[in-house]
């Protein structure tokens, strides 16, 4: 595998130092068994392999393979805890540019891949398993609702690498019919549209944004603060697994009143 550097992966080499990757899977999802707070924690990160299989999933995309990994991982993981009486968390580190884009990705079936990752990270969450995703680069588009939207918490680095949007730029000025420089300055009035954590951050959606020193090359107290973080999102996971968190935000306000109409209606 000729290895390509990035956040996903130098954060998991600090997260889970000196742990073996798991054997057995595509180059391209990394799996390490690392300890937080006296407890096993499984991270998965997505990394780049310039060998892929899969051209389109080169750069650290989520396609085919990295898809149906995700979803065997996540599924082993509920499946040997299944009688354990206190979950595993998953921890999923999160910097994927886009689901891979090609014709033999769509030939294939890659809505299935994704939908089968997606599906197990929330059968996890549902099972009982604290779900947390750390956003350290991207996370854009259909790859990140496949690894680690599902999450009970999403925690990310406030950092302008770290982008979180469904369309890339490029693509969302061609699709509307605008300059990038015009998309971005209708983007700076609308936070659903915009790119840069802070304005993701007021919809409501993270439990915590971090500032660290470096986000490429982390140091001993961006780590700690980060795996502080980490395991109060565990906690906070285990004392409530649901989703209502993410609707407490001004920005998530029409969102709540939509759920609110919805049960009087039903």
């Amino acid at each position: 595998m000729t290895k390509l550097n990035s956040r996903g992966a130098v954060w998991l080499d600090k997260l889970a130092p000196n742990a073996p990757r798991m054997g057995g899977l595509c180059p391209s999802v990394q799996v390490a068994d690392g300890e937080l707070n006296g407890e096993t924690v499984r991270f998965i990160a997505v990394v780049p392999d310039a060998d892929n299989h899969f051209p389109r999933a080169a750069k650290g995309e989520v396609g085919l393979l990295e898809g149906w990994t995700l979803a065997k991982v996540v599924n082993e993981t509920i499946d040997a805890d299944k009688n354990a009486g206190v979950k595993r968390p998953i921890v999923a580190v999160i910097d994927v540019p886009s689901q891979a884009y090609g014709r033999r990705e769509e030939a294939f079936g890659i809505h299935q891949a994704l939908a089968g990752a997606a599906g197990a990270y929330a059968r996890a969450r549902l099972a009982g398993h604290p779900v947390i995703g750390l956003i350290v680069g991207k996370a854009m588009s259909g790859a990140f609702l496949a690894h680690g939207y599902q999450a009970n918490r999403l925690i990310a680095i406030n950092d302008q690498g770290v982008l979180v949007h469904a369309m890339g730029k490029a693509s969302a000025a061609r699709i509307t019919l605008r300059t990038v420089e015009a998309l971005e300055r209708l983007a700076a009035t609308i936070p659903p549209m915009a790119y840069d954590i802070s304005n993701y951050a007021t919809l409501g959606l993270l439990s915590d944004l971090l500032n660290v020193s470096n986000p490429d090359a982390p140091s001993d107290a961006d780590l700690a603060l980060v795996e502080i973080s980490v395991q109060k999102a565990i906690t906070d996971a285990r004392q409530d697994p649901s989703l209502k968190c993410r609707l407490g935000a001004e920005n998530r306000r029409s969102s709540a009143l939509v759920r609110e109409k919805m049960r009087a209606a039903w």
